[in-house]
């Protein structure tokens, strides 16, 4: 067997603002197999600033994964040996999957790889100025999506609830689903008054409120809070599943967000999922700005855990250079079109 890894740079249309900056590019890697005359082709989607494996010999270990893959380690061994690794952890079960996969872009065939089904995903409106803010709000609400997502705290507070109350006096919490993520934001001390703040507008939920590791402020935050908290950043970097258990029965979450390129994949995921479940706290899976070669292979495996809340995917529109895909969203549902083909020239992307 073959393998190769390319990286390749990701080119936002608009630069996309968060609590951790304004972001032009993106950086991610392709991690391709070749056997027997057929190919498969992963995504390892590194975050730098926030990946785990955000580590200046990542090149390097994508090359000894690729010698290790040649040397014949199959697919479970190699995930143990990455633990440390998780964005290889996942392009490494996609590769895997696609090379062994009729259609290499099929890596789990079901109702929606066959058009007959979608997955509800919330409308995610980014940072920026409160006018840029509520122009995404509109068009968000326009194209039927009935989650919306916002990231906050990079403008004043009260604008913020200003652009909630926006949509909450057009449509009740029945009608539409309001999700709001502070990446961190909020200072420990002020943190539990924002919330009962945030709570009088009837959201859904907030994704951590505070920056990850402050283990005893979040406890007292979950034990105390008005509107229910969904751990995110908090999970990068737990690689052991005694750490996941510890984890989950210190803080005691309401919610789990499960991004499979910043936690070992699907079988990284699928540790969460379970320990979430023994525990009656809730979950759903979002994408972190991989292509869509990675976009394709979450909303694959995320369909067939039937889920039924709205989950966070469809960022692939975001990038000026993305690969072009069946995927689609349509009335805030992604859908993988049969009649839409992968782009012919998917190759010159990985050869270069």
């Amino acid at each position: 067997m073959k393998a190769t890894a390319k990286k390749y740079i990701l080119n936002f249309k608009q630069a996309s603002g968060t609590s951790r900056g304004v972001m032009t590019e993106k950086e991610t890697w392709f991690l391709i197999l070749e056997k027997d005359g057929k190919k498969g082709i992963g995504e390892c989607c590194i975050f730098r600033g926030l990946s785990y494996d955000d580590r200046l010999d990542y090149s390097d270990k994508m090359q000894e994964v690729c010698s290790w893959i040649e040397a014949g380690k199959q697919v479970d061994e190699l995930w143990e040996m990455l633990r440390e690794w998780p964005s290889i952890q996942f392009g490494v079960e996609q590769a895997f999957l696609s090379l062994e996969s009729h259609n290499p872009f099929i890596l789990f065939p079901s109702l929606f790889t066959r058009s007959q089904a979608a997955i509800p995903i919330n409308g995610l409106v980014w940072m920026g100025s409160k006018e840029f803010m509520k122009s995404q709000i509109d068009d968000k609400l326009a194209n039927g999506f009935n989650c919306i997502k916002l990231k906050i705290g990079a403008i004043n507070f009260q604008e913020e609830l200003d652009l909630i109350q926006y949509i909450r006096s057009k449509y009740p919490k029945e009608v539409i689903e309001i999700r709001v993520d502070a990446n961190g934001g909020f200072a420990s001390i002020e943190a539990l008054s924002k919330l009962c703040q945030l709570s009088e507008l009837e959201l859904h939920s907030i994704e951590q409120p505070i920056k990850q590791k402050q283990y005893d402020s979040m406890s007292e935050l979950c034990k105390n809070t008005p509107l229910p908290i969904a751990l995110d950043e908090e999970l990068i970097g737990v690689v052991n599943l005694l750490d996941k258990e510890n984890l989950l029965d210190k803080i005691k979450p309401q919610y789990i967000i499960l991004k499979p390129s910043l936690i070992g994949g699907f079988k990284g995921s699928g540790e969460w999922i379970r320990l979430a479940e023994e525990r009656n706290i809730g979950w759903w899976i979002t994408s972190a700005l991989e292509s869509n070669i990675g976009l394709n292979a979450i909303a694959q495996w995320t369909f067939t855990l039937n889920s039924k809340m709205p989950q966070g995917l469809g960022t692939g529109a975001l990038f000026i250079n993305n690969v072009n895909s069946p995927l689609e969203v349509r009335k805030g549902k992604l859908w993988y079109n049969e009649k839409s083909k992968w782009q012919d020239n998917l190759l010159f992307l990985i050869k270069f």
